[in-house]
């Protein structure tokens, strides 16, 4: 079959049911795209995500059926609600109507078929567009291995054309993300295949700009760019195939510590010899296929190995080993004695202490072995940098390191508990029985360390900091391993990795005298190294004669941690190498005091445009004057860090340094404020001063893009903060906390949120800036409020109606009235709640400000039918979810929801009390507030319960015990004892 060009997917697969000679009202289905199926030549309505997601599992399973289970975790893996079964059943039954709408209704389903505990799908194999795909695919192979290279082609071009773009796109869950990988990689074998047999075929030329984009955007495919070297090399350039096999070598030794493959290492020596072969060899001699292979069918494993269930993620954390490392011959072998001989990971939880001034190598080390060894920890690796001595003192405290590898090892945000001893509780149970390498990075003190150690035994932690740690030796058994300078022979290696050991030979005395210049230390040799390697031109005397001149030597390292004037010549000579621009670049990441900066952030400290500031990044990492940690974000060394503050004070003036703070804190508020449109689309904004001249911010698309900048940048957004209130920007530090409130409130980033508004609220007093100050009250009594902790959160918002009535601020009095009205409606002080909550609402209908009034109508039905004023309740919800949706102001709305929920299961109407709690739920979700869906769980509970479902209100109840465990919230321990009298009762 061949589809006409400019076909839809629709219509290539009704061409396909008519060249089977099947009737205008049979069914086909495409899954290598959206989610579609037709009835002859009629598209139809195949419902939501979910329920498409419960047909492409059915699709998938090709004729075999799926159980009710298997198809609940192909929907929501671990995440599953307490209903699952009846949704699915529910999905199921929709699917029927739509796929046989002519049915009799008297009848058996005969496409959705019962079968067992589960379903079963009955449709024409070539009525998928994914089994036409495999069966070209493998005819394309066996045609091939026969020597008919140019029909296999044809068939590959055709099995891709059945591609529409992602497989099952728009799709969300365990078995979307799990088949879309599978199938991506079967399309991506089957275009490397065709791409192949093109080149074979003599049309290398046609094919060179496709697989120049594909080599960009899978630069880790050593296949395709084995096919670009020889499409080049083929089309007469051969200078291109080799820049095409420098660009990958690049990327895998910096991103992943690898060489090339050995196919990809002799394609290079062969073009390097202009081998005349390879202009007829075949790209690729396939093995002959067994003519009875069948063709590969999806599978939809059995629950207990079903990969749609959520399961810790593998970490691969590492940063990439050093292509030149050099030397520790005696410290790795002093490390390797702490491991078995037999290769295995160990019995015991094994902790390797490296010390030493800074500059001297641990991490490198660290890194090294840690690959070495990575093997033995089938696991996966963590890393993570303490920041231990760092000068901004950004020091990573141990929850927050607990929380970044609860990220790497698939712990939601939102599950992540508060508190210190929660989160590695939680942590040491994520790593029970499993063998994981762990590496802290330049740790403070034994008390950073402590709380990562795994509490099982099986794994490896590989600790360096610049202090002994002797805590961490005598209370956990850590083997120290100091390390010192190099010994001038480990020197001279690192010299010759970088340099070839020919340039040393030829100059042995200035290599000697580079080698004392630099104090054997390794950072300075890699950036002496570095400059010589640029200069390839230049004698090596010369090079050590200006060392010589700028009194390089490092001696000073030897004894402490203070940096002495040897060091930072060393590091100005190193500059001097730079362009002006990229040198002033540098001098200005002194003035950051994040963990790490991005390029956009980079590029408002000298006012830059984003592109040059690229370049100019691009030039300090070749330097190894910066470190490119992840794509597009940057660090400094420690040393170096130190190196560009005393520099940028010294070559800036007072102004010029003021004015690129002001820049960057201006840069992180405006993209924070960006970022706030999406999040809180109807709360009212913060009034901002204009951009300095010189910078623009970012601007998103989405909520989830808004939210991900800021969950990236966090650390940062809360280093600005503080560093506004150094640096003399007060009304940045408490405008920048109110613009993350939506953001803290939803990733439940309480401490920060805690935090920054606190030193906002101080920075506006010291300022004098009522307006600030009143927005901080509010911001921190909502904090305090998230928290549980009301007294304290209804004196701030007093303090904040007081401020906002001497300010005539209608809309900020009559919010922090509101507030109020919340907050004695939490301690069940009614009478208040009721007053305050009505006082707020009449100056919201004044001033119209419909987002106000929308949760003022919400807390005040609330208040109601807490009062058993239950016609009252249902009349000023139902005003407020009109109010709410007309302000597509949705996180209270799953709030009115619930409230009238409890108002019909007071009144005995649990259907209708049911029924709201699940469009509750649905709309906590969609917003991703968790303590809503873990409160209203606990009501639907009670509602099943009351209507003498006890196995669903179990089945609410431990989810809502789920969700408030995440969160150490007080109300865990009223549903454990609701869990406890449901069991008493049998």
């Amino acid at each position: 079959m061949s589809g006409r060009a400019g076909s839809t997917p629709g219509d290539l697969v009704v061409s396909r049911v008519r060249d089977v000679n099947v009737n205008e009202d049979s069914l086909c289905f495409a899954v290598l795209g959206p989610v579609k199926a037709w009835c002859g030549e009629s598209e139809l309505d195949l419902g939501s995500p979910q329920q498409r997601t419960v047909l492409a599992a059915l699709l998938l399973r090709s004729g075999r059926s799926a159980t009710l289970g298997e198809l609940i975790d192909a929907v929501w893996g671990e995440e599953q609600p307490a209903a699952a079964a009846s949704v699915i059943r529910t999905y199921v039954s929709r699917l029927r109507k739509v796929l046989e709408p002519k049915g009799d209704k008297g009848g058996a389903p005969q496409v959705v078929v019962s079968a067992g505990d589960g379903y079963l799908m009955r449709v024409q194999e070539d009525a998928l567009d994914l089994n036409l795909f495999q069966k070209r695919v493998m005819e394309a192979t066996k045609l091939r291995a026969s020597g008919e290279v140019s029909t296999a082609a044809k068939l590959l071009h055709t099995a891709l054309g059945w591609w529409q773009g992602e497989a099952m796109a728009g799709l969300t869950g365990p078995m979307a993300e799990s088949e879309r990988s599978r199938l991506h990689e079967e399309r991506m074998n089957a275009l490397e295949a065709r791409l192949e047999l093109d080149v074979e075929l003599g049309r290398h030329g046609e094919v060179i700009a496709e697989l120049v984009s594909l080599t960009g955007k899978y630069p880790f495919r050593e296949r395709l760019c084995h096919l670009l070297m020889l499409a080049l090399y083929r089309s007469g350039r051969q200078a291109e195939a080799l820049a095409a096999y420098r660009e990958t070598r690049n990327t895998l030794v910096a991103e992943l510590g690898i060489e090339p493959g050995p196919d990809l290492q002799d394609l290079q020596d062969r073009i390097l010899a202009a081998d005349a072969s390879l202009n007829h060899l075949p790209v690729h001699q396939p093995e002959r296929a067994d003519q009875s292979d069948p063709v590969p069918q999806p599978e939809l494993p059995t629950a207990s190995a079903s990969p749609f269930a959520a399961h810790a993620a593998r970490p691969a954390q590492l940063p990439a080993d050093l292509a030149t490392f050099a030397g520790r011959s005696a410290e790795l072998e002093r490390a390797r004695a702490l491991l078995p001989t037999d290769g295995h990971s160990p019995e015991t939880v094994v902790i390797s202490a490296i010390a030493g001034m800074g500059g001297i190598g641990k991490t490198t080390l660290a890194v090294h072995w840690a690959h070495e060894i990575a093997d033995r920890f089938p696991d996966g690796q963590l890393y993570i940098n303490l920041r231990g001595f760092d000068r901004t003192g950004s020091l990573v405290t141990p929850d927050e390191a607990i929380r970044v590898f609860l990220d790497a090892l698939g712990v939601p945000t939102a599950r992540m508990p508060a508190g210190l001893d929660a989160l590695t509780a939680l942590y040491r149970s994520m790593l029970a029985k499993r063998r994981v390498l762990i590496l802290l990075d330049n740790a403070r003190d034994t008390d950073q360390v402590r709380p990562l150690l795994p509490g099982s035994p099986g794994c490896l932690v590989i600790v360096t900091s610049r202090n002994q740690l002797t805590g961490l030796i005598v209370g956990e058994g850590a083997h120290p391993l100091t390390l010192d300078q190099l010994t001038t022979a480990e020197a001279h290696e690192l010299l010759a990795r970088r340099l070839g050991a020919g340039r040393l030979a030829a100059e042995p005395q200035a290599t000697d005298e580079i080698i004392t210049q630099c104090g054997r230390l390794p950072l300075a040799l890699a950036i002496v190294a570095a400059h010589a390697a640029a200069r390839a031109g230049f004698p090596l005397s010369a090079i050590a004669e200006e060392l010589r001149e700028s009194h390089g030597s490092l001696d000073a390292f030897a004894g402490g941690e203070d940096i002495s004037t040897d060091v930072r010549a060393v590091f100005s000579w190193s500059c001097k190498a730079l362009s002006p621009p990229a040198t002033r670049l540098f001098h200005l990441l002194g003035l950051h005091t994040g963990p790490d900066i991005s390029a956009p952030a980079a590029a408002s400290l000298p006012g830059l445009p984003l592109r040059e500031t690229r370049g100019l990044l691009s030039e300090l990492t070749r330097a190894h004057l910066l470190t490119e940690r992840f794509p597009g974000r940057y660090t400094l060394h420690d040393l170096l860090r130190v190196y560009a503050a005393e520099r940028v004070r010294a070559d800036e003036t007072p102004q010029e340094r003021e004015q690129a703070v002001e820049r960057l804190l201006a840069w992180y508020l405006h993209t924070a404020d960006a970022a706030y449109l999406h999040i809180t689309p109807q709360r009212r904004r913060i009034p901002l001063e204009p951009l300095p001249s010189g910078c623009g911010h970012l601007e998103f698309t989405t909520r989830e893009q808004a939210l991900d900048w800021c969950e990236t940048e966090r650390p940062n957004l809360v280093s600005a903060v503080h560093h506004a209130t150094m640096a003399g920007q007060p009304g940045i530090a408490w405008r920048l906390p109110a613009v993350l409130w939506g953001f803290f409130y939803l990733r439940s980033h309480i401490q920060e949120w805690l935090d920054t508004s606190r030193t906002g609220l101080s920075a506006a007093i010291a300022l004098g800036d009522r307006e600030g100050e009143a927005q901080a009250l509010a911001d921190l009594g909502a904090a305090l409020r998230h928290v549980g902790r009301f007294d304290e959160a209804i004196e701030h918002w007093h303090r904040a109606m007081t401020v906002y009535r001497e300010l005539g601020d209608a809309w900020g009095r009559s919010a922090a009235v509101g507030n109020l009205g919340d907050a004695y409606l939490q301690i069940g002080e009614l009478g208040k709640a009721v007053e305050y909550t009505r006082r707020a609402l009449a100056v919201f209908r004044l001033t119209g400000n419909s987002w106000g009034e929308g949760i003022a109508l919400s807390n005040l039905g609330d208040a109601y039918q807490r009062l058993g004023r239950f016609d009252d309740a249902i009349d000023t919800l139902e005003q407020a979810l009109t109010v709410l949706r007309r302000g597509s102001n949705h996180w209270v709305e799953a709030i009115a929801l619930d409230s009238i929920g409890t108002v019909h299961s007071r009144l005995g109407r649990q259907d209708e009390a049911v029924e709201y709690y699940h469009q509750a739920l649905g709309t906590h979700r969609d917003v991703g507030n968790r303590w809503g869906e873990g409160h209203t769980l606990s009501n639907l509970g009670d509602a099943q319960l009351a209507a003498d479902e006890r196995d669903s209100a179990r089945g609410s109840w431990h989810r809502a015990l789920e969700i408030f465990g995440e969160f150490d919230h007080p109300d865990a321990e009223k549903v454990r004892e609701r869990l406890h009298r449901l069991e008493d009762m049998g």
